[in-house]
């Protein structure tokens, strides 16, 4: 039996093995790519691809890996932007502090919202989510901080650290990738810990779960923090590239971009985001100046990719042949 038992388990290892060869090779050429990106393209397009990036895999952490639907992450997004556009503007802070506030910010608001969420499931979940970012959104329309429909503008990047000036479009990229990359980290992290398999258990089948004697709702809570306080990551982060923080950070047309983005991609994979988010940026920057609507061109997209791949892009290439055969796998 033993025998049998390593037989059978000899193909899987070697699949493991050759999956970690192939992450590996994949990921020593997406760093090379994304270091000398500038060389090439404009430095703003990447800072805004790689922001979205980061607020698509956070958003992904808690639809692709808990299974909650949020239409709410816009208020982490485009909260964390003006928290962090006004203490860096207002108060003089550095612009680590204040995308260290942002964060913060960020995840108090995911406390509070997750709070009140978390009670129900299925379209529930989602419509109060909604219901509170767009609580939310009118609060900063009305608060006095935000500056109404101006939003807060000229925001200094400031110097990082002291001595690094982000005014440069160059250190200011490398800064994002750096931010990114730490962001993309901790999200590895946190599916593959423990605790993200308890939530993947509690996306598959939740009343077993419960059987088990997890705390369902706390761990719900914890992802829905996490996933509020990586959007949060983003949004400050965009709001010193771009030197402004407006009500489109918050309205509900970005938290259904996001959601565009993640499902283009593919939802639980961890590089799907990444790719759905390159794809529709994409889309906005260089069709945004044809006279043809871009909303309607990235519907179109949409479209076809949920017809053609069910399960995103990235979804149908793990699921795919040669998918398998590098050892990838797409769990769902």
């Amino acid at each position: 039996m033993s025998e049998m038992t390593q037989t059978a388990a000899k193909p899987r290892i070697e699949r493991s093995a050759t999956a970690a060869r192939t992450y590996a090779i994949f990921l020593i050429i997406g760093l090379a790519a994304l270091i000398i990106a500038p060389m090439f393209f404009y430095p703003i397009f990447l800072m805004k691809l790689l922001c979205f990036a980061l607020f698509a895999c956070a958003f992904n952490l808690l639809l692709g890996y808990t299974g909650l639907l949020s239409f709410g992450h816009a208020t982490f997004f485009g909260g964390a932007a003006y928290f962090t556009a006004h203490v860096v503007k207002e108060w003089g802070f550095t612009p680590e502090l204040g995308i260290l506030t942002g964060v913060v910010g960020a995840a108090f608001l995911g406390l509070v919202m997750g709070f009140f969420a978390i009670r129900r499931q299925g379209i529930y979940f989602a419509m109060i989510t909604l219901a509170l970012s767009q609580m939310f959104f009118f609060f900063c329309l009305q608060a006095k901080f935000t500056q109404g429909e101006d939003g807060i503008q000229s925001v200094p990047r400031g110097h990082l650290f002291g001595f690094i000036d982000l005014l440069s479009s160059t250190n200011m990229y490398y800064f994002v990738l750096a931010v990114f990359l730490i962001g993309m980290v901790i999200i590895w992290r946190f599916i593959n810990s423990p605790f993200g398999m308890i939530l993947r258990s509690i996306r598959e089948n939740e009343p077993r779960a419960i059987s088990l004697g997890y705390s369902v709702a706390r761990y719900k809570l914890g992802a829905f923090v996490m996933s509020a306080a990586l959007a949060g990551l983003a949004g400050g982060l965009k709001a010193l590239v771009f030197q402004f923080a407006t009500l489109t950070d918050v309205a509900w047309q970005m938290s259904g971009e996001v959601i565009l983005m993640t499902l283009l991609g593919g939802i639980g994979t961890l590089i799907g985001p990444i790719f759905g988010a390159g794809l529709v940026v994409t889309l906005q920057n260089y069709l945004a100046t044809s006279d043809f609507p871009v909303t309607i061109i990235t519907g179109v997209v949409f479209m076809v990719c949920v017809l053609v791949f069910r399960r995103g892009i990235i979804g149908e290439f793990y699921a795919s042949r040669l998918g398998r055969k590098l050892g990838f796998e797409h769990r769902r």
